[in-house]
């Protein structure tokens, strides 16, 4: 594999004392480290380009590129009332569509970043929708309705589904116009697609109903099949069978099986691909490392990451101390840049495993980090943002699950975990130094 050349310098060791490691400021070339940023907007009003500080290193917020909001009939039956049958009926509908919360590819609603993300597509639509896991109900439905007129009527539930995409802005260096550096929100890694949908609605439409095109009721209309024999024929008072409304459901059903087939496929090569990973050194493994190692720590404190030796544990804060055994110190391997950002593979300098979330816990929030045999998978890369020139802090997210690493309070032994938007309080803003 072709060497890549790091970006940026190893600067001299600094004297520490006898129990810590003599470190050294990981940055790009010497560069005077800029005034004080002002104050970084708020979540809510985090866009591109806004200024943020050091304390956001660890974090990330999602912005809406792109939305769609679609009319979808959860729930259908079609009745016909009779001359003699009009007044109140309780209709039993059929499922026709099942629609469930989901950001991101886990198709469920876990974490901070998640919720933000939903209650930022109600704001950017000016719609109420549901921004915690919910889903339509698979079962048959019942409609209480007054029908004033005979007639052939479609009873329906329905919501305005609204679907789109996401993207992670995170906090990173970036240089001025005038060559200084400060601290922006800048799109970083972590992006994908959301579903959700408004509260249901419920009624009852007629063919000759004139309703708003691109409407639940215009939507209901269509499963009516008002140009079909059904629609025209004569019936007894009650419930009709509608051919197209079944063909939808019908449809539905095949399209939930071809997405559960294509996630089932992908979940089995993650795992054939996690259990196919070998041992070794760093050159089996077909890393390419740059020279020396780093420690990444808590800024004024004597902790940082440290690795474990039994599988079951997890990577710590602990003290460098000469008893440490170079389980806190970490290789960046495969390292690669992407507008200022870094993406890297950290492998431990002792057990010469790769830092990583663990796949069976990849889409819970808080859970802790560890080290594996290392493997060509996400799940074991991390992108590095960084202050700017002359600082050596850094915030620390996963490629693949997109979330900030962090720690829930300042204490020896107090585990890495990951946070679906960090830390807010600076906690996941830690410093990264070379040996």
């Amino acid at each position: 594999m072709r060497p890549i050349r790091p970006v940026s310098r190893i600067g001299r060791a600094l004297t520490a004392c006898a129990a810590s490691a003599a470190v050294a400021t990981v940055g790009l070339a010497a560069s005077p480290v800029s005034a004080a940023p002002a104050k970084s907007a708020t979540a809510s009003q985090v866009k591109p380009g806004d200024v943020c500080t050091a304390a956001d290193l660890g974090t990330r917020h999602p912005y809406i590129k792109t939305t769609e909001v679609s009319p979808a009939i959860t729930h259908f039956k079609g009745w016909y009332v009779t001359e003699g049958t009009t007044g109140a009926h309780t209709v039993t509908t059929s499922t026709q569509t099942t629609i469930s919360v989901s950001v991101g590819l886990d198709g469920k609603v876990e974490g901070s970043f998640d919720v933000e993300t939903l209650g930022k597509v109600g704001a950017s639509l000016g719609l109420n929708v549901k921004v915690e896991y919910s889903s339509t109900s698979t079962e048959s439905n019942t409609v209480a309705w007054n029908f004033n007129q005979p007639g052939y009527y479609g009873v329906y539930k329905g919501t305005k589904k609204v679907t789109g995409t996401y993207g992670s802005l995170n906090c990173n260096r970036a240089q001025q116009g005038d060559g200084s550096w400060g601290l922006k929100w800048i799109e970083g890694a972590g992006s994908g697609n959301f579903t959700t949908y408004t509260a249901l609605e419920e009624g009852a439409v007629r063919c000759q109903d004139k309703v708003p095109a691109n409407s639940i009721m215009a939507k209901a209309q269509e499963l009516l099949d008002c140009g079909s024999a059904t629609a025209t024929a004569k019936h007894e008072a009650g419930p009709v069978p509608s051919a197209k409304a079944d063909a939808a459901k019908k449809a539905d059903a095949r399209d939930a099986a071809a997405k559960a087939a294509i996630r089932d496929a992908a979940e089995k090569a993650a795992a054939k691909k996690t259990a196919g990973s070998t041992a070794g050194s760093r050159a089996a493994q077909g890393l390419t490392c740059d020279p020396g190692f780093y420690k990444i720590g808590v800024p004024g404190r004597s902790l940082y990451w440290t690795g474990h030796v039994l599988a079951a544990d997890g990577v710590r804060l602990r003290p460098s101390t000469i008893f440490s055994g170079d389980l806190d110190q970490w290789s960046l391997c495969n390292k690669v840049e992407h507008n200022g950002v870094i993406e890297a593979t950290l492998v431990n300098h002792r057990s010469q495993w790769c830092l990583t979330v663990p796949a069976q816990t990849a889409a819970t929030e808080r859970a802790v980090l560890q080290t594996a045999q290392c493997a060509e998978d996400d799940l074991q890369r991390f992108s590095i943002y960084r202050d700017v020139p002359g600082s050596s802090q850094i915030g620390v997210q996963n490629k693949y699950t997109g979330s900030m690493m962090g720690h829930d309070r300042y204490a020896d032994g107090e585990f890495i975990r990951q946070y679906s938007s960090g830390r807010p309080d600076g906690t996941g803003t830690y410093t990264l130094t070379g040996v």
